[in-house]
């Protein structure tokens, strides 16, 4: 065929118009998706697969826009339109695609008025000052191997953090993708709905470790407060406390007596223990979910409560892990996995029947493994107030409530 009959037949089905109508439409979804998602805290995979997703449809929409038609009698192939109709369809085709381009030009145009209208940017006063979204750490160690202790530091801050009811903590999931220090914190503020950012590094030699930190107010950029903490492994937990307390003594939040108790606990004695532990919590805060994550996990948490049998959290993360990994198929469906994930939920409970990991854990555990969701349920509702921030708890709720007719009854555990 002649190019420019093809230029020509490419005009009249207008497949132009629909390759522009398409473009319009699909950088509206993608601009929508990566700002309502991170506000119901969906992962950012989710808003990548958005995007593939309305990339590979691309070439499939320009396929049937050169083989279809709109017509009064609906959508037919171009090849079974009436030759006396034919120029009036594709006309008809054409105002479609027209209107469509238009108005959701004029959407976009409205939406980008409205973000500069005084009332608009006043809303971001609406935003509790009690608000904070920790970034991930930088890690500043020689040792390049060293990176999941400074990953795992920032999330027993968080984790801190999070036990505070008067405080709103942006969950992990929301935050992971951002740099340590981003160019535009007020931007970054923004999108995640917060008034503050706590940013941080980590430097490890040995038993030596040098914890920075600082908090941001995000409207103007301002450094609220900031320290530097030289501690020794052994002292590493004192370093989680303080970095808590001072965020919430700045930030003028009320902390409960059970809730101070909390974030100045300290989960074990034994240093060796503990650094398995944050190898293990590594692994699980991965966004993958692998059976070689899961593997990682499961090792260094096994080690660490061989190495402090009271090691309560541990006990929790492990049972987490083998009930996650359970459902994801990650771990090998097995009756000594379906028992360390109850005895690590029953002995991280037992050791301290108020730790929220530990209801979450056993949360799992009935969901998972025993299908009792209405227990499951119950668990997940105990560990609210224990972890009003925490993602795992309503993750385990959603999962159940998105599937009410499982929520009815209790079924008979299944083999495993």
């Amino acid at each position: 065929m002649n190019p420019k009959n093809i230029f020509t037949e490419l005009k009249r089905r207008n497949v132009y118009r629909a390759a522009v109508a398409y473009g319009v439409v699909a950088w509206f979804l993608t601009q929508l998706t990566t700002q309502v998602f991170p506000f119901f805290e969906i992962p950012n995979s989710a808003v990548r697969f958005v995007v593939i997703a309305l990339a590979a449809g691309f070439p499939i929409a320009m396929l049937l826009s050169w083989l279809y038609e709109f017509t009064p009698y609906g959508i037919i192939r171009t090849e079974d339109v009436d030759p006396v109709q034919a120029r009036s369809v594709q006309r008809a085709t054409g105002r479609i695609l027209n209107f469509t381009i238009i108005g959701v030009l004029l959407l976009v145009i409205a939406m980008l008025i409205v973000g500069r209208l005084p009332f608009y940017r006043q809303t971001g006063e609406s935003i509790s000052q009690k608000s904070i979204a920790v970034l991930p750490f930088e890690n500043r160690s020689e040792d390049k191997a060293n990176a999941y202790f400074a990953e795992g530091i920032q999330d027993e801050i968080l984790t801190r953090l999070s036990k505070i009811a008067d405080l709103k903590v942006i969950s992990r999931t929301s935050t992971q993708h951002y740099k340590s220090t981003p160019e535009n914190l007020p931007e970054v503020a923004r999108q995640l709905g917060v008034a503050h950012i706590l940013e941080g590094s980590v430097q490890k030699s040995g038993d030596a470790v040098r914890v920075t930190v600082q908090l941001i107010k995000a409207a103007n950029d301002s450094h609220l407060w900031a320290d530097s903490f030289d501690r020794k492994l052994t002292d590493i937990f004192s370093v989680e406390s303080e970095v808590a307390k001072a965020i919430a003594d700045q930030l003028r939040v009320k902390l409960t007596g059970l809730e101070e108790q909390e974030i100045t606990a300290k989960p074990t004695d034994n240093p060796e223990a503990y650094d398995a532990y944050l190898r293990g919590l590594a692994y699980s805060l991965k966004a993958q979910n692998s059976p070689a994550n899961s593997l990682g996990a499961q090792k260094h948490l096994r080690e660490a409560v061989r190495l402090d049998p009271k090691f309560a959290l541990s006990w929790a993360l492990l049972s987490y892990v083998d009930s996650v990994g359970y459902i994801g198929i990650t771990l090998q469906a097995t009756e000594s996995l379906r028992e360390e994930a109850r005895q690590g939920a029953d002995t991280a409970l037992r050791l301290q029947p108020n730790l929220g990991e530990g209801l979450v854990a056993k949360g799992y555990y009935y969901y998972a493994y025993l299908k009792d969701y209405p227990s499951a349920v119950r668990y997940f509702e105990k560990a609210r107030p224990l972890l009003p921030n925490r993602q795992r708890r309503p993750m385990g709720a959603k999962r159940i409530i998105l599937q009410p007719s499982r929520a009815a009854r209790p079924s008979q555990c299944k083999p495993v």
